[in-house]
């Protein structure tokens, strides 16, 4: 068994999972942010980072 990669570029739970990628779960992070009620809140991105998947309404 190989080492397990970082999942650039995958946009499937399948695909994920075929080629065997790391998956991070941040679910709990967004929970805490919201229940923090802070004022502002700043996400930052990569450069085209997720805009596909929004357009295309994959996910």
């Amino acid at each position: 068994m190989g080492m397990k990669k970082l999942a650039v570029g995958v946009e499937s739970d399948k695909e994920l999972i075929d080629k065997s990628c790391y998956y991070v779960d941040k679910t709990l992070l967004l929970k805490e942010l919201l229940e923090k009620g802070s004022k502002v809140s700043l996400f930052t991105r990569p450069c085209r980072f997720g805009k596909t998947l929004t357009l295309t309404g994959k996910g």
